[in-house]
Protein backbone atom coordinates (compact mmCIF):
# COMPACT_ATOMS: atom_id res chain seq x y z
CA UNK A 1 0.00 0.00 0.00
CA UNK A 2 2.81 2.45 0.87
CA UNK A 3 4.49 1.77 -2.46
CA UNK A 4 1.30 2.46 -4.39
CA UNK A 5 0.71 5.65 -2.43
CA UNK A 6 4.27 6.81 -3.17
CA UNK A 7 3.85 6.20 -6.89
CA UNK A 8 0.51 8.00 -6.76
CA UNK A 9 2.24 11.00 -5.19
CA UNK A 10 4.94 11.08 -7.86
CA UNK A 11 2.46 10.97 -10.69
CA UNK A 12 -0.04 13.53 -9.44
CA UNK A 13 1.01 15.84 -12.24
CA UNK A 14 -0.53 13.56 -14.89
CA UNK A 15 -3.75 15.31 -15.90
CA UNK A 16 -6.09 14.17 -18.65
CA UNK A 17 -9.05 16.44 -17.95
CA UNK A 18 -9.38 20.05 -18.95
CA UNK A 19 -8.58 22.49 -16.18
CA UNK A 20 -9.88 25.97 -16.94
CA UNK A 21 -8.11 29.11 -15.83
CA UNK A 22 -10.38 30.49 -13.10
CA UNK A 23 -9.48 33.31 -10.73
CA UNK A 24 -5.87 33.22 -11.88
CA UNK A 25 -5.25 29.48 -11.55
CA UNK A 26 -5.69 26.29 -13.57
CA UNK A 27 -5.35 23.80 -10.77
CA UNK A 28 -1.97 24.60 -9.21
CA UNK A 29 -0.72 26.64 -12.17
CA UNK A 30 -0.97 30.45 -12.26
CA UNK A 31 -2.57 31.63 -15.49
CA UNK A 32 -4.36 34.39 -17.34
CA UNK A 33 -6.76 33.60 -20.21
CA UNK A 34 -5.15 30.25 -21.07
CA UNK A 35 -6.55 26.88 -19.99
CA UNK A 36 -4.71 23.65 -19.25
CA UNK A 37 -5.78 20.89 -21.62
CA UNK A 38 -3.43 18.17 -20.36
CA UNK A 39 -0.09 17.46 -18.76
CA UNK A 40 2.38 14.56 -18.79
CA UNK A 41 5.06 14.57 -16.11
CA UNK A 42 8.75 13.98 -16.79
CA UNK A 43 8.49 10.73 -14.83
CA UNK A 44 6.02 9.42 -17.40
CA UNK A 45 7.94 10.78 -20.38
CA UNK A 46 11.08 8.96 -19.24
CA UNK A 47 11.89 8.28 -15.61
CA UNK A 48 12.26 10.04 -12.28
CA UNK A 49 15.52 11.70 -13.34
CA UNK A 50 14.26 12.85 -16.75
CA UNK A 51 14.54 16.53 -17.69
CA UNK A 52 12.69 18.21 -20.55
CA UNK A 53 14.13 20.44 -23.25
CA UNK A 54 12.98 21.41 -26.75
CA UNK A 55 9.64 20.74 -28.45
CA UNK A 56 8.05 21.11 -31.85
CA UNK A 57 4.88 20.03 -33.61
CA UNK A 58 3.69 18.13 -36.66
CA UNK A 59 0.25 18.13 -38.28
CA UNK A 60 -0.24 15.06 -40.45
CA UNK A 61 -1.13 16.47 -43.90
CA UNK A 62 -3.30 13.45 -44.71
CA UNK A 63 -5.21 12.90 -41.46
CA UNK A 64 -4.87 16.39 -39.89
CA UNK A 65 -3.97 14.68 -36.60
CA UNK A 66 -1.63 16.71 -34.43
CA UNK A 67 1.51 15.36 -32.81
CA UNK A 68 3.95 16.84 -30.32
CA UNK A 69 7.67 16.09 -30.43
CA UNK A 70 8.95 16.48 -26.88
CA UNK A 71 12.67 16.51 -26.20
CA UNK A 72 14.07 14.95 -23.05
CA UNK A 73 17.65 14.27 -22.01
CA UNK A 74 17.55 10.71 -23.36
CA UNK A 75 15.84 11.41 -26.69
CA UNK A 76 12.50 12.41 -28.23
CA UNK A 77 8.98 11.43 -27.16
CA UNK A 78 6.21 11.36 -29.79
CA UNK A 79 2.77 12.32 -28.43
CA UNK A 80 -0.58 12.25 -30.22
CA UNK A 81 -2.49 15.36 -29.09
CA UNK A 82 -5.36 15.14 -31.58
CA UNK A 83 -7.57 15.01 -28.52
CA UNK A 84 -5.77 17.61 -26.41
CA UNK A 85 -7.31 16.44 -23.14
CA UNK A 86 -6.21 12.84 -23.74
CA UNK A 87 -2.62 12.93 -25.06
CA UNK A 88 -1.21 9.53 -25.96
CA UNK A 89 2.48 8.68 -25.98
CA UNK A 90 3.03 6.81 -29.26
CA UNK A 91 6.73 6.10 -28.96
CA UNK A 92 10.23 7.31 -28.26
CA UNK A 93 13.46 7.80 -30.18
CA UNK A 94 16.61 7.46 -28.10
CA UNK A 95 19.62 9.71 -28.50
CA UNK A 96 21.98 8.45 -31.21
CA UNK A 97 24.86 8.39 -28.72
CA UNK A 98 24.50 9.48 -25.08
CA UNK A 99 22.11 11.56 -22.99
CA UNK A 100 22.31 15.34 -23.04
CA UNK A 101 20.41 18.22 -21.49
CA UNK A 102 20.42 19.95 -24.89
CA UNK A 103 18.37 18.61 -27.78
CA UNK A 104 16.62 20.40 -30.63
CA UNK A 105 14.06 19.24 -33.17
CA UNK A 106 12.37 20.69 -36.26
CA UNK A 107 10.11 19.25 -38.97
CA UNK A 108 10.21 19.26 -42.77
CA UNK A 109 8.18 17.20 -45.24
CA UNK A 110 6.73 14.92 -42.53
CA UNK A 111 10.18 14.12 -41.16
CA UNK A 112 11.71 15.13 -37.83
CA UNK A 113 15.32 16.32 -37.75
CA UNK A 114 17.01 16.09 -34.37
CA UNK A 115 20.36 17.39 -33.12
CA UNK A 116 21.94 17.40 -29.67
CA UNK A 117 24.96 18.56 -27.72
CA UNK A 118 25.68 14.88 -27.07
CA UNK A 119 29.11 13.92 -28.40
CA UNK A 120 29.10 12.69 -32.03
CA UNK A 121 25.29 12.82 -32.15
CA UNK A 122 24.91 14.06 -35.73
CA UNK A 123 21.40 14.61 -37.11
CA UNK A 124 18.74 11.95 -36.65
CA UNK A 125 16.03 11.80 -39.30
CA UNK A 126 12.70 10.19 -38.46
CA UNK A 127 9.74 9.66 -40.81
CA UNK A 128 6.78 10.94 -38.79
CA UNK A 129 4.31 9.00 -40.92
CA UNK A 130 5.36 5.97 -38.87
CA UNK A 131 3.28 7.45 -36.04
CA UNK A 132 0.11 6.60 -37.99
CA UNK A 133 0.29 2.99 -36.81
CA UNK A 134 0.45 3.09 -33.01
CA UNK A 135 0.64 0.04 -30.80
CA UNK A 136 -0.99 -0.67 -27.45
CA UNK A 137 2.47 -0.19 -25.97
CA UNK A 138 4.95 2.66 -26.33
CA UNK A 139 7.09 1.93 -29.39
CA UNK A 140 10.90 2.25 -29.08
CA UNK A 141 11.55 3.68 -32.55
CA UNK A 142 14.85 3.86 -34.39
CA UNK A 143 15.88 6.66 -36.74
CA UNK A 144 15.39 6.24 -40.49
CA UNK A 145 18.90 7.58 -40.88
CA UNK A 146 21.50 9.40 -38.82
CA UNK A 147 23.57 11.95 -40.69
CA UNK A 148 27.13 12.14 -39.34
CA UNK A 149 28.51 15.02 -41.39
CA UNK A 150 28.97 16.92 -38.13
CA UNK A 151 29.11 15.93 -34.46
CA UNK A 152 27.25 17.82 -31.78
CA UNK A 153 25.09 20.91 -32.28
CA UNK A 154 22.99 23.16 -30.11
CA UNK A 155 20.14 23.92 -32.52
CA UNK A 156 18.69 23.14 -35.90
CA UNK A 157 16.82 25.62 -38.09
CA UNK A 158 14.78 24.65 -41.14
CA UNK A 159 13.41 26.78 -43.97
CA UNK A 160 10.49 24.64 -45.10
CA UNK A 161 10.09 26.66 -48.31
CA UNK A 162 13.58 25.87 -49.57
CA UNK A 163 14.15 22.44 -48.04
CA UNK A 164 17.36 23.40 -46.27
CA UNK A 165 18.39 22.74 -42.69
CA UNK A 166 20.83 25.03 -40.91
CA UNK A 167 22.89 23.49 -38.12
CA UNK A 168 23.78 26.14 -35.55
CA UNK A 169 25.83 25.94 -32.40
CA UNK A 170 28.12 23.21 -33.69
CA UNK A 171 31.56 22.87 -32.15
CA UNK A 172 33.73 25.99 -32.39
CA UNK A 173 36.49 23.69 -33.62
CA UNK A 174 34.35 22.39 -36.50
CA UNK A 175 34.80 23.42 -40.15
CA UNK A 176 32.74 26.62 -39.87
CA UNK A 177 33.76 27.54 -36.33
CA UNK A 178 30.29 27.10 -34.90
CA UNK A 179 28.69 29.09 -37.71
CA UNK A 180 25.69 27.68 -39.61
CA UNK A 181 26.15 24.52 -41.67
CA UNK A 182 23.92 24.35 -44.76
CA UNK A 183 22.32 20.95 -45.40
CA UNK A 184 20.05 20.09 -48.32
CA UNK A 185 17.22 17.94 -46.89
CA UNK A 186 14.91 17.95 -49.90
CA UNK A 187 15.39 14.19 -49.88
CA UNK A 188 14.99 13.85 -46.11
CA UNK A 189 16.77 10.54 -45.65
CA UNK A 190 19.72 11.55 -47.83
CA UNK A 191 20.98 14.88 -46.44
CA UNK A 192 23.85 16.63 -48.21
CA UNK A 193 26.07 19.42 -46.86
CA UNK A 194 26.27 22.22 -49.43
CA UNK A 195 28.23 24.81 -47.51
CA UNK A 196 28.48 26.84 -44.36
CA UNK A 197 28.99 30.30 -42.94
CA UNK A 198 31.99 31.06 -40.78
CA UNK A 199 32.22 34.82 -41.34
CA UNK A 200 29.52 35.72 -38.84
CA UNK A 201 31.15 33.74 -36.05
CA UNK A 202 29.52 31.29 -33.64
CA UNK A 203 25.75 31.26 -34.07
CA UNK A 204 23.66 30.16 -31.12
CA UNK A 205 20.33 30.16 -32.97
CA UNK A 206 18.80 31.57 -36.14
CA UNK A 207 15.71 32.10 -38.21
CA UNK A 208 15.91 31.46 -41.94
CA UNK A 209 13.16 32.52 -44.36
CA UNK A 210 12.50 32.99 -48.04
CA UNK A 211 12.14 36.74 -47.81
CA UNK A 212 8.92 38.53 -48.79
CA UNK A 213 9.21 41.60 -46.57
CA UNK A 214 9.42 45.34 -47.16
CA UNK A 215 13.04 45.45 -48.40
CA UNK A 216 12.51 44.65 -52.08
CA UNK A 217 16.26 44.33 -52.65
CA UNK A 218 16.00 40.86 -51.12
CA UNK A 219 12.64 39.59 -52.35
CA UNK A 220 12.73 35.79 -52.77
CA UNK A 221 16.24 35.62 -51.34
CA UNK A 222 16.96 33.18 -48.54
CA UNK A 223 17.76 35.35 -45.53
CA UNK A 224 19.36 34.16 -42.28
CA UNK A 225 19.05 36.12 -39.04
CA UNK A 226 21.67 34.79 -36.64
CA UNK A 227 21.58 35.35 -32.89
CA UNK A 228 25.33 35.30 -32.45
CA UNK A 229 26.08 35.84 -28.76
CA UNK A 230 27.04 39.54 -28.87
CA UNK A 231 25.23 40.69 -32.00
CA UNK A 232 22.70 39.86 -34.69
CA UNK A 233 24.00 38.91 -38.12
CA UNK A 234 21.81 39.30 -41.21
CA UNK A 235 23.03 37.25 -44.17
CA UNK A 236 21.96 36.29 -47.67
CA UNK A 237 22.41 32.51 -47.84
CA UNK A 238 20.68 31.95 -51.18
CA UNK A 239 23.94 30.76 -52.75
CA UNK A 240 25.11 28.06 -50.37
CA UNK A 241 28.65 28.29 -51.70
CA UNK A 242 28.83 32.06 -51.24
CA UNK A 243 26.88 33.38 -48.23
CA UNK A 244 27.06 37.15 -47.87
CA UNK A 245 26.82 39.26 -44.73
CA UNK A 246 24.23 41.97 -45.32
CA UNK A 247 24.61 43.74 -41.99
CA UNK A 248 25.15 43.31 -38.27
CA UNK A 249 23.71 45.07 -35.24
CA UNK A 250 24.25 44.92 -31.50
CA UNK A 251 22.50 46.69 -28.62
CA UNK A 252 23.09 48.16 -25.18
CA UNK A 253 23.70 45.89 -22.19
CA UNK A 254 24.27 42.88 -24.41
CA UNK A 255 24.95 39.75 -22.37
CA UNK A 256 24.00 36.87 -24.67
CA UNK A 257 22.03 37.33 -27.90
CA UNK A 258 20.14 34.05 -27.74
CA UNK A 259 17.19 33.71 -30.14
CA UNK A 260 14.75 35.87 -32.04
CA UNK A 261 11.83 35.92 -34.47
CA UNK A 262 10.38 38.14 -37.18
CA UNK A 263 6.97 39.72 -36.81
CA UNK A 264 4.32 38.49 -39.25
CA UNK A 265 4.95 41.37 -41.67
CA UNK A 266 8.75 40.91 -41.55
CA UNK A 267 9.24 44.55 -40.55
CA UNK A 268 10.50 43.92 -37.04
CA UNK A 269 12.64 41.36 -35.23
CA UNK A 270 12.18 40.47 -31.54
CA UNK A 271 15.31 39.23 -29.77
CA UNK A 272 15.76 37.55 -26.42
CA UNK A 273 18.98 37.99 -24.45
CA UNK A 274 19.35 34.94 -22.21
CA UNK A 275 21.63 36.40 -19.56
CA UNK A 276 20.68 40.04 -18.96
CA UNK A 277 18.07 39.19 -16.32
CA UNK A 278 20.67 37.09 -14.52
CA UNK A 279 23.64 39.45 -14.80
CA UNK A 280 21.96 42.87 -14.72
CA UNK A 281 18.86 42.13 -12.67
CA UNK A 282 16.24 43.68 -14.96
CA UNK A 283 12.83 42.17 -15.54
CA UNK A 284 12.39 39.99 -18.63
CA UNK A 285 13.69 42.07 -21.52
CA UNK A 286 12.87 41.72 -25.21
CA UNK A 287 14.91 43.84 -27.64
CA UNK A 288 13.03 44.99 -30.73
CA UNK A 289 14.68 46.00 -34.00
CA UNK A 290 13.32 47.67 -37.11
CA UNK A 291 14.36 45.47 -40.04
CA UNK A 292 12.50 47.39 -42.75
CA UNK A 293 15.86 47.94 -44.45
CA UNK A 294 17.99 44.83 -44.04
CA UNK A 295 21.13 46.76 -44.99
CA UNK A 296 20.49 49.24 -42.19
CA UNK A 297 18.79 47.56 -39.22
CA UNK A 298 17.82 49.95 -36.42
CA UNK A 299 17.28 49.41 -32.69
CA UNK A 300 13.60 50.21 -31.96
CA UNK A 301 12.93 49.76 -28.22
CA UNK A 302 13.13 47.45 -25.21
CA UNK A 303 10.08 45.75 -23.74
CA UNK A 304 10.18 44.66 -20.11
CA UNK A 305 7.84 41.95 -18.86
CA UNK A 306 6.18 41.49 -15.50
CA UNK A 307 8.60 39.03 -13.86
CA UNK A 308 12.30 38.59 -13.19
CA UNK A 309 12.38 35.35 -15.20
CA UNK A 310 14.87 34.72 -18.01
CA UNK A 311 13.53 34.61 -21.56
CA UNK A 312 14.48 31.62 -23.69
CA UNK A 313 12.73 31.04 -27.04
CA UNK A 314 9.99 33.14 -28.64
CA UNK A 315 7.76 32.90 -31.71
CA UNK A 316 5.23 35.19 -33.40
CA UNK A 317 1.83 34.15 -34.69
CA UNK A 318 -1.01 36.53 -35.62
CA UNK A 319 0.57 39.50 -33.82
CA UNK A 320 1.08 37.56 -30.60
CA UNK A 321 4.60 36.87 -29.34
CA UNK A 322 4.70 33.54 -27.49
CA UNK A 323 7.64 33.73 -25.11
CA UNK A 324 9.11 30.70 -23.33
CA UNK A 325 10.07 32.46 -20.12
CA UNK A 326 11.75 29.75 -17.98
CA UNK A 327 10.40 30.15 -14.40
CA UNK A 328 7.77 32.63 -15.64
CA UNK A 329 6.10 29.99 -17.82
CA UNK A 330 4.76 31.04 -21.23
CA UNK A 331 3.89 34.70 -21.75
CA UNK A 332 1.59 35.88 -24.53
CA UNK A 333 2.38 39.42 -25.67
CA UNK A 334 0.32 41.52 -28.09
CA UNK A 335 2.74 43.08 -30.58
CA UNK A 336 0.17 44.69 -32.87
CA UNK A 337 1.29 48.19 -31.77
CA UNK A 338 4.97 47.52 -32.28
CA UNK A 339 5.32 50.50 -34.63
CA UNK A 340 4.44 52.84 -31.74
CA UNK A 341 6.79 50.98 -29.37
CA UNK A 342 3.99 49.44 -27.35
CA UNK A 343 3.71 45.80 -26.23
CA UNK A 344 1.08 44.43 -23.87
CA UNK A 345 0.99 41.09 -22.06
CA UNK A 346 -2.44 39.59 -22.77
CA UNK A 347 -2.06 36.17 -21.18
CA UNK A 348 0.25 33.66 -19.57
CA UNK A 349 0.43 30.09 -18.31
CA UNK A 350 3.01 29.35 -15.63
CA UNK A 351 4.05 25.69 -15.69
CA UNK A 352 6.67 26.37 -12.99
CA UNK A 353 4.70 27.81 -10.05
CA UNK A 354 7.60 27.55 -7.58
CA UNK A 355 8.89 31.07 -8.31
CA UNK A 356 9.71 33.57 -11.08
CA UNK A 357 13.41 33.90 -10.27
CA UNK A 358 16.16 34.45 -12.82
CA UNK A 359 17.06 30.75 -12.91
CA UNK A 360 17.28 28.07 -15.59
CA UNK A 361 14.17 26.14 -14.53
CA UNK A 362 10.75 25.95 -16.11
CA UNK A 363 9.75 26.46 -19.74
CA UNK A 364 12.28 25.67 -22.45
CA UNK A 365 10.04 26.02 -25.49
CA UNK A 366 6.55 26.77 -26.73
CA UNK A 367 5.04 25.75 -30.09
CA UNK A 368 1.97 27.83 -31.10
CA UNK A 369 1.55 26.82 -34.75
CA UNK A 370 -1.04 24.02 -34.68
CA UNK A 371 -4.08 24.91 -36.86
CA UNK A 372 -6.39 23.80 -34.05
CA UNK A 373 -5.15 26.45 -31.62
CA UNK A 374 -3.56 23.88 -29.31
CA UNK A 375 -0.26 25.10 -27.87
CA UNK A 376 2.41 22.75 -26.57
CA UNK A 377 4.88 23.67 -23.86
CA UNK A 378 8.02 21.80 -22.79
CA UNK A 379 9.14 22.38 -19.21
CA UNK A 380 12.58 21.34 -17.97
CA UNK A 381 11.30 20.32 -14.55
CA UNK A 382 7.61 19.55 -15.00
CA UNK A 383 7.30 17.90 -18.39
CA UNK A 384 4.83 18.31 -21.23
CA UNK A 385 1.78 20.59 -21.31
CA UNK A 386 -1.00 21.30 -23.78
CA UNK A 387 -2.65 24.67 -23.24
CA UNK A 388 -5.19 26.70 -25.16
CA UNK A 389 -6.67 30.18 -25.12
CA UNK A 390 -9.62 30.27 -22.74
CA UNK A 391 -13.03 29.93 -24.31
CA UNK A 392 -11.81 28.31 -27.54
CA UNK A 393 -12.68 24.74 -26.53
CA UNK A 394 -15.60 23.54 -24.43
CA UNK A 395 -14.34 23.43 -20.86
CA UNK A 396 -16.34 22.05 -17.98
CA UNK A 397 -16.88 24.44 -15.06
CA UNK A 398 -14.29 23.99 -12.35
CA UNK A 399 -16.70 22.55 -9.81
CA UNK A 400 -17.86 19.93 -12.31
CA UNK A 401 -14.39 18.43 -12.61
CA UNK A 402 -14.70 16.76 -9.23
CA UNK A 403 -18.48 16.40 -9.09
CA UNK A 404 -18.55 12.61 -8.97
CA UNK A 405 -17.29 10.05 -6.49
CA UNK A 406 -15.47 6.73 -6.77
CA UNK A 407 -15.75 4.44 -3.75
CA UNK A 408 -13.87 2.53 -2.59
CA UNK A 409 -10.67 4.09 -3.86
CA UNK A 410 -8.25 2.24 -3.68
CA UNK A 411 -10.31 -0.78 -4.70
CA UNK A 412 -9.80 -4.46 -5.45
CA UNK A 413 -12.58 -6.19 -7.38
CA UNK A 414 -15.06 -3.37 -7.95
CA UNK A 415 -15.87 0.25 -7.19
CA UNK A 416 -19.03 2.35 -7.35
CA UNK A 417 -19.18 5.55 -9.37
CA UNK A 418 -21.79 8.10 -8.31
CA UNK A 419 -22.49 11.47 -9.93
CA UNK A 420 -23.98 14.44 -8.09
CA UNK A 421 -26.65 17.06 -8.83
CA UNK A 422 -29.12 14.44 -10.05
CA UNK A 423 -27.06 13.90 -13.18
CA UNK A 424 -26.93 10.68 -15.23
CA UNK A 425 -23.81 8.66 -16.02
CA UNK A 426 -23.77 8.29 -19.79
CA UNK A 427 -20.31 6.77 -20.27
CA UNK A 428 -17.32 5.49 -18.31
CA UNK A 429 -13.77 5.08 -19.61
CA UNK A 430 -10.73 3.82 -17.74
CA UNK A 431 -7.25 4.85 -18.90
CA UNK A 432 -3.77 3.77 -17.94
CA UNK A 433 -1.45 6.52 -16.74
CA UNK A 434 -0.01 6.58 -20.28
CA UNK A 435 -3.38 7.53 -21.75
CA UNK A 436 -4.27 4.13 -23.19
CA UNK A 437 -7.97 3.32 -23.00
CA UNK A 438 -8.59 0.03 -21.18
CA UNK A 439 -12.33 0.05 -20.41
CA UNK A 440 -14.98 1.84 -22.46
CA UNK A 441 -18.62 1.69 -21.37
CA UNK A 442 -21.23 3.70 -23.28
CA UNK A 443 -25.00 4.33 -23.25
CA UNK A 444 -25.21 3.58 -19.51
CA UNK A 445 -27.87 6.15 -18.54
CA UNK A 446 -27.56 5.37 -14.83
CA UNK A 447 -27.26 7.59 -11.72
CA UNK A 448 -24.82 5.05 -10.25
CA UNK A 449 -22.50 2.55 -11.92
CA UNK A 450 -20.62 -0.43 -10.44
CA UNK A 451 -17.31 -0.80 -12.23
CA UNK A 452 -15.83 -4.31 -12.20
CA UNK A 453 -12.09 -3.95 -11.75
CA UNK A 454 -10.89 -7.53 -11.36
CA UNK A 455 -9.47 -7.43 -14.90
CA UNK A 456 -7.15 -4.55 -14.00
CA UNK A 457 -3.63 -5.04 -12.71
CA UNK A 458 -2.50 -3.28 -9.56
CA UNK A 459 -1.60 0.33 -10.22
CA UNK A 460 -2.88 3.81 -10.99
CA UNK A 461 -5.65 4.55 -13.49
CA UNK A 462 -7.87 7.41 -14.52
CA UNK A 463 -11.64 7.13 -14.66
CA UNK A 464 -13.46 9.51 -16.99
CA UNK A 465 -17.24 9.87 -17.01
CA UNK A 466 -19.40 11.54 -19.64
CA UNK A 467 -16.31 12.40 -21.65
CA UNK A 468 -15.16 15.29 -19.47
CA UNK A 469 -14.78 14.55 -15.74
CA UNK A 470 -11.76 12.61 -14.54
CA UNK A 471 -10.48 11.17 -11.27
CA UNK A 472 -7.39 9.19 -10.40
CA UNK A 473 -8.10 5.66 -9.22
CA UNK A 474 -5.95 2.95 -7.61
CA UNK A 475 -6.22 -0.83 -7.82
CA UNK A 476 -4.44 -2.56 -4.93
Amino acid sequence: MKKITFIFFLLTQIIFAQTPCIDGFAGEYPCNDYDLMSHISNATLGNLSTAGNDSWGWTDPDTQKEYALMGIDTGIVFIDISNPIEPIIIGTLSSSTVSSSWRDVKVYNSHAFIVSEANSHGMQVFDLRRLRNPSNAIIPFTADTTFTGFGSAHNIVINEESGYAYIVGASRSSTYGGGPIFINIQDPVNPVIEGGFAEGGYSHDAQVITYSGPDTDYTNKEILIGSNENEIVIADVTDKTNPIVISTISYSNVKYAHQGWFTDDLKYFILGDEQDELKIGNKTRSIIFDFTDLDNPVYHFDYFGNTNAIDHNGYVKDNVYYQANYTGGVRMIDVSNIATKSFSEIGFFDTYPNNDNADFNGVWNVYPYFPSGNIIVSDIDNGFFVIRKSGTLNVAPKKALTNFSVFPNPAKSQTTITIGNNKIIESVQVYSILGQKIIDKKNLKQPKYILKTAILNKGIYLIKINGKMTKKFIIE
